[in-house]
């Protein structure tokens, strides 16, 4: 199996605990994609694993459920299709733990408003020239 997977610093899954399997791609490619197992799919198992901390379960728990399944057969070498989807699954993970921060609701400021009612008003007095003349 290949190495650790490095997701971010602090956080390294053990190649033990990431599980591969290799299946033929199908599709275009004659006899190599028929008899070639280059698909790769790469399972983590989030709830067992003990190289996470109680912190970065739960979060992971809450995103991403019980298992994270990265399926790639971009490629034809299994080698490049493996590398594809440990980068995908790193990718995943470190997105999943990320925390956005909560928005906060704001107010226009005074000047701002102000720009805006002039851009009307400017706005309307265009329109206004573009009009046909009334004949009074």
């Amino acid at each position: 199996m290949a190495d650790d997977l490095e997701v971010r610093r602090g956080l390294v899954i053990p190649a033990n605990e990431l599980e591969e399997r290799f299946m033929p791609s199908g599709g275009p490619g004659g006899q190599h994609a028929n008899r070639s197992n280059t698909r790769v799919e790469l399972r983590f198992d989030i709830a067992t694993s003990p190289s996470l901390s109680d912190f970065q379960r739960a979060r992971l728990l809450e995103v991403l459920g019980d298992e994270v399944r990265v399926v790639c057969d971009d490629e034809r070498s299994q080698l490049r299709n493996r590398d594809i989807a440990r980068q995908r699954l790193a990718g995943r993970l470190r997105n999943a733990l990320v925390r956005e921060a909560p928005r906060r609701p704001t107010r226009p400021s005074r000047a701002a408003k102000a720009r805006r009612v002039d851009e009307k008003k400017r706005r309307g007095e265009t329109k206004q020239q573009r009009r046909r003349p009334t004949t009074d």
